[in-house]
């Protein structure tokens, strides 16, 4: 892999209090990862293409926790439902037609080119329960230069017919699935339970021991809705409460890595087995305003020490730009300061771009940061297109073009080391 150095305006985060910025400052890739951030390039890397990105901000690419790719095509429809019902009338009929693997190609190119265009540059992905309609979203991930988690959703119970697995397919498909995606070098599977309501006891246990048995990361939904969580209750009656209904098949962090969508209804002893088992929160602002669903207490997480990230959860969101996701994370942690608990502040800009970087980064390693040792993934911003008659410092440019800006903003983006564009 050849190495380079960028140079431009570089902004990245240490620690969540306060962004790192240079002016007119390098960052050095080596073998793919990061080798430091200098305002005068290190003799030692002198002749090293220089790749100039002058009056451009520089940032670690972002990380979208959760997303599913095959609701891609509808997002913006059937927003004045709420969770359950929005799975029965639009997302349960559409995925059902990834059954057609031509469908499902055709769909994937749209979602794919765009997610490659984007700020995007990590992401832990739900597909379907179609085997050879994953791998077709794998392939396509793998072609466009992504490193993504990819997951075959697995449900066997209170879904159509036209939609719904029986364990014992659940559990071969998947073990195929697995086998088959083995060779893709930047797209990694991982185990996807879709949500204690789609999942027999019977088949998480045995996704439980498949995640154990070839250590694989596990991501799924948690506390979302109100109505959501009733219906746990009844269907998890054994269970001491959502969590546990995870836990107890091995799905909640126990063998690996694992990332659950939403916990806006947490209690607190859930809240101490998530820090115990090290389990990432992805919140999903967006899609918890679109479906009604409520507002993460987000500070709290962070005061509790609990690993997370943000995400863009199209279609419950409609939109994965995840400037988006972080300008919206800010905006509904004022909302939860003031309408239900005061004695949490409201999430800080440099907050919200830490867990839109290095926060969600963490699931996939040493990823969203220019710290030495960092995968080198890295977006060029041009700001200029948010005119302004102002003089502005780096963090006052990155933030206010986190609330103007788009994916046209983007000129360049690298994930670990590879140029995308």
């Amino acid at each position: 892999m050849k190495d380079f150095a960028v140079y431009g305006d570089i902004c990245y985060a240490k620690k969540p209090d306060k962004p790192e910025c240079m002016e007119d400052s390098y960052v050095v890739c080596v073998d793919g990862k990061c080798a430091g951030v200098f305002d005068v390039l290190p003799e030692k890397f002198k002749g090293i293409e220089v790749i100039n990105f002058d009056n451009k901000i520089i940032t670690p690419g972002f990380v979208d926790l959760h997303v599913h790719a095959p609701q891609y095509s509808y997002r913006g429809l059937g927003m004045d439902l709420e969770l359950l019902d929005w799975l029965d009338t639009i997302t349960f009929p559409e995925e059902a037609k990834y059954a057609d693997k031509d469908y499902a190609a055709r769909a994937y190119e749209v979602f794919v080119g765009d997610l490659k265009k984007s700020a995007t540059t990590r992401a832990s992905i739900f597909a379907t329960i179609h085997k050879d309609a994953t791998i077709e979203l794998m392939r396509q991930l793998e072609a466009a230069g992504l490193s993504c988690y990819v997951g075959k959703v697995n449900m066997d119970r209170n879904s159509p017919d036209s939609y719904r697995e029986t364990a014992e397919e659940s559990v071969r498909t998947t073990i195929e699935w697995l086998d088959e995606s083995s060779d893709f070098a930047h797209v990694k599977p991982i185990i996807t339970p879709r949500f204690v309501p789609s999942c027999t006891d019977g088949l998480m246990r045995e996704l439980g021991k498949i995640a154990d048995e070839r250590s694989l990361p596990v991501q799924s939904h948690l506390s979302e809705n109100l109505s959501e969580i009733e219906w746990v209750k009844e269907l998890a009656p054994d269970s001491r409460g959502y969590a546990d209904a995870y836990d107890r098949f091995g799905l909640f962090g126990n063998a690996g890595s694992c990332v659950m969508a939403h916990c806006i209804y947490m209690r607190d002893d859930e809240i101490e087995l998530m820090k115990e088992r090290g389990v990432f929160v992805a919140h999903s602002p967006q899609s918890n305003m679109n479906i009604r669903s409520g507002i993460a207490p987000m500070r709290r997480f962070l005061d509790e020490g609990i690993k997370c990230g943000l995400a863009s959860d199209v279609a419950g969101g409609s939109s994965i730009n995840m400037f988006k996701a972080l300008t919206d994370a800010i905006q509904v942690s004022k909302l939860y300061w003031r309408l239900i608990d005061e004695s949490r502040k409201a999430l800080t800009f440099p907050e919200a771009f830490y867990l839109a970087t290095k926060g969600g980064g963490e699931f996939f390693g040493k990823v969203g940061s220019f710290e030495e040792g960092y995968e080198f993934d890295a977006i060029a911003i041009d700001d200029s297109m948010a005119r302004t008659n102002l003089q502005l410092n780096i963090s006052q440019r990155l933030e206010r073009t986190m609330y103007l800006g788009h994916a046209g903003f983007i000129k360049a983006k690298f994930v670990a080391g590879r140029r995308l564009f």
